[in-house]
């Protein structure tokens, strides 16, 4: 059982009680398994190589000593006679420069230091006019100066200026080289920092610990974590590893290669762990949902080992909290930081409020959101984010919209305010586009993202093209993927989807193939997407080869999800025989939604044989989705087999899969219009079942057939269940409600404007039937997005290609 914070807390929090020494607890009996390496043969950066000679028999570790030569070297360049120069600030020093006064290399420290400061308000121009001066005063030749001005260049992110100065020194220490390798991994140039400590090494100058701490977050920073395992092996060899800044050093390389393994082995083996160390390994375990009851348990064992945690551990913690979906402990933790006193913190709020919208406490966390005197572009994507996650977890469909439309809210306040959107908040929202099918608000964030130079992000891009798709434009979709300057395999697969949802098999093929000749390594959702598209145009061979290739070429082993396809398939084609003997000849199991499709599929092509043979594998099942039992009471219903039809309603109480809501949205001119069947509650109710009569009337005439379905037995209009006979116990309903959503698209918007529909489940074979019609007799393009794919109707046709699997019959 997990310990109360709260009490552990007042031991740290008591002044009274002096901090002991802790040992964690040995997790998954770890052992540091690293030896010491005498040399770092060679290196292969980015393919390039980097050559290091081993290092001398003698090669050792500076514990210090190069920084009190630099000291020493310092002082022996001032008059013997001088006395220790007083501490200046940057005010004073600049009015004795200005006066001409007798120049001391102290005067330029304080200066050097505001440059750092104001690295972003000219500080580079400061830094420089100080270098032409220091050169005219001879002052550069002051190794300890020079060393400040190398760590000012690169802090300000001038790394050539930074070598150039390096290369131009007389004498360098091992300040010096620490500063130039530190200051390449600040400015994002790993590479060039590794080349550094290796010209280091080549020239027998030692390290010192801060050296390879600088070294490690380099490695880390280069993805090198081999590198990494041998400055480690060096750190051991030569007794550095059990230094603290070491240790933390150690543990960040291991836990950010997602080495957490290796991370609580440099963690343990770090004598004297300070906050800094004990948030590292929190903060890791926070992000890998394997770990997270050890980061509690890390948490609490730094409480009771007096170690206080500061601001970023507590915002670790509440994260832990938030992937554990643990709200009790989430308010202990909040209750812990009014105690010490930093509830007030930005990232602490940020994350106690993102904990509360996980939760699905959204007034809560609006509160705090509301109340904050200050809040970040990390605040507003905390709660944008939130909100979109928060979609798929809702109670129901109508509190899933409500979520997206805060998260819309969300950001319109955020552009209307000062701060910007980043990377981050366009990938959110387009995310709540894409679920809530909202082209409009899609297409003006994206006019957005042009707008603050965020459509260059690959990650920006790929949600873009996802929004497109999701929504049923697939020609803006493929303008979107056609302009972006890079591709990753998520964009790839994303278009690859979107053709084959759209119907569009052959330009999924194509697409396909021209991923494997950029370079792009397909993944199994890539598949996924592919052989949904061999599946949709009925491309035997071509599926077959694509599935063998995924096994043979890529060595990917086949999920439930692959086997689908294959089978759909078949029972797209008729092919019955042949998708029961490929589940008997491949040996995997199917699950609810394949047999679910064996069903629908025989069940239209009229062998009724097999599909009550699917049928009765898919009750041991025992479904939990609430449209498999409606697909089964059709076709008993339609049969006359009362007592199946028993069966399935007990089953379906016992499995307490609630009731079939039928729900419809319509987005027009910013306004969204809710239906449900046999809707009479919109004002212009009249005119819409008039205009659905005349429609259905004209259909008639050029072709359409009613198909009937079964009563409604598990519609939200029924009380329960109870034993009457079905044909009883049942009420027809007459117009679903994506046909009066569709009804209103075709009445209040302009002649030849496409009409999307979201609905909440899968349509229904009339309702798909009539529509297509529709979308002829009105010459307009109309899509709905059920809870199974996307239906694009144009023409009387449909880009489902009729299949009855991906309807509710």
């Amino acid at each position: 059982p997990m310990r109360t914070l709260i009490s552990s807390s007042s031991r740290i929090l008591d002044p009274k009680r002096s901090p002991r020494s802790h040992r964690p607890s040995d997790a998954g009996h770890l052992h540091c398994q690293t030896a010491p390496m005498a040399s770092i043969p060679s290196l292969a950066v980015s393919g390039a190589a980097v050559a290091a000679k081993p290092l001398p028999s003698s090669a050792g570790f500076d514990k210090g000593g190069s920084y009190q030569r630099s000291t020493q070297a310092a002082e022996n360049g001032r008059l013997e006679s001088e006395s220790p120069p007083r501490p200046l600030d940057a005010q004073e020093a600049m009015s004795m420069l200005k006066d001409g006064r007798t120049v001391q290399s102290a005067m330029y420290v304080p200066l050097l230091h505001r440059c750092v400061e104001a690295s972003d308000r000219g500080g580079l121009r400061t830094a420089r006019a100080l270098h032409g001066h220091m050169a005219k005063t001879g002052t550069v030749a002051d190794m300890f100066v020079a060393t400040s001005l190398v760590n000012v260049y690169m802090r300000c992110g001038a790394s050539r200026d930074a070598r150039s100065l390096f290369d131009e020194m007389p004498e360098k220490n091992v300040v010096t080289w620490t500063a130039l390798i530190t200051g390449h991994t600040l400015n994002s140039e790993a590479v060039l920092a590794l080349e550094v400590f290796v010209e280091m090494l080549e020239l027998g100058r030692y390290p010192s610990h801060y050296t390879l701490g600088g070294m490690l977050n380099a490695c880390s920073a280069a993805r090198r974590i081999d590198l990494g395992q041998q400055v480690h092996g060096y750190s051991v060899k030569y007794g550095a590893d059990t230094i603290t800044s070491m240790g933390n050093s150690l543990c960040r390389m291991y836990c950010k290669a997602g080495d957490l393994e290796s991370g609580l082995r440099a963690f343990k083996g770090t004598p004297d762990k300070n906050v800094i160390t004990w948030t590292t390994m929190i903060s890791s375990c926070a992000e890998d949902e394997n770990y997270l009851e050890l980061g509690l348990g890390l948490f609490l064992d730094m409480l009771e080992g007096g170690v206080m945690p500061n601001e970023f551990t507590l915002t670790s913690v509440m994260s832990l909290c938030g992937a554990r979906l643990d709200m009790s402990l989430g308010r202990q933790v909040q209750a812990f930081c009014y105690k010490v006193g930093c509830e007030a913190n930005l990232p602490v709020k940020n994350s106690t409020m993102y904990l509360y919208l996980r939760k699905g406490e959204t007034d809560e966390a609006m509160r705090l959101f509301e109340e904050m005197d200050s809040s970040s572009i990390i605040t507003w994507n905390a709660m944008i984010s939130g909100y979109a996650q928060i979609m798929d977890s809702a109670k129901d469909d109508l509190h899933a919209r409500s979520r997206g439309f805060q998260a819309l809210k969300l950001f319109r306040d955020l552009v209307r305010s000062e701060l910007k959107p980043d990377l981050f908040t366009f990938s959110s929202i387009l995310s709540v586009c894409s679920a809530m099918m909202a082209l409009e608000q899609g297409e003006q964030i994206h006019a957005n993202t042009i707008k603050t130079g965020c459509l260059s992000d690959v990650v920006v891009n790929s949600a873009l093209v996802n929004m497109y798709n999701k929504c049923g434009c697939i020609e803006c979709a493929t303008k979107a993927f056609v302009e972006m300057p890079t591709r990753t395999p998520v964009t790839w697969t994303s278009m690859i989807s979107g053709y084959s949802q759209h119907g569009r098999s052959r330009d999924a093929i194509q697409l396909f193939e021209d991923m494997i000749l950029s370079g792009a390594r397909p993944n199994e959702i890539t598949f996924v997407s592919l052989l949904s598209a061999c599946s949709y145009a009925g491309l035997v061979e071509e599926a077959e080869r694509y599935f063998d290739m995924m096994r043979n070429e890529y060595h990917i082993e086949p999920l439930v999800d692959h086997y689908g396809c294959m089978v759909d398939m078949f029972v797209r084609l008729g092919r019955l025989d042949d998708a029961f003997s490929f589940i008997k000849r491949t040996g995997f199991e199917p699950n609810e939604a394949i047999w679910s499709s064996l069903v629908a599929g025989c069940r239209s092509h009229g062998n009724m044989e097999l599909a009550f043979y699917a049928a009765d594998r898919l009750l041991e099942l025992k479904p939990k989705v609430i449209e498999t039992y409606v697909l089964l009471l059709n076709m008993y219903v339609s049969t006359g087999r009362w007592r199946d039809v028993a069966r399935v309603r007990k089953l379906a109480k016992h499995e307490d899969v609630g009731v079939l809501r039928d729900r419809s949205w319509i987005a027009i001119r910013d306004k969204v219009y809710f239906f449900r069947a046999d809707d009479m509650t919109h004002p212009q109710a009249t005119e819409l079942y008039q205009l659905l009569e005349n429609l259905l009337e004209k259909a008639k005439a050029v072709g359409y057939e009613p198909y009937q379905n079964a009563p409604e037995l598990l519609s939200d209009s029924k009380e329960g269940y109870d034993d009457k006979p079905a044909a009883a116990a049942g009420s027809l309903i007459k117009h679903h409600s994506e046909r009066l959503a569709v009804a209103l698209g075709l009445l209040k918007t302009p002649p030849g404007a496409t009409v999307r529909v979201t609905k909440n489940i899968t349509m229904c074979r009339d309702c798909h039937s009539s529509i297509k019609y529709f979308s002829l007799l009105a010459n307009r393009e109309i899509v709905v997005r059920d809870s199974k794919r996307l239906h694009k109707f144009k023409d009387g046709r449909c880009s489902c290609g009729d299949f009855g699997g991906a309807l509710l019959l």
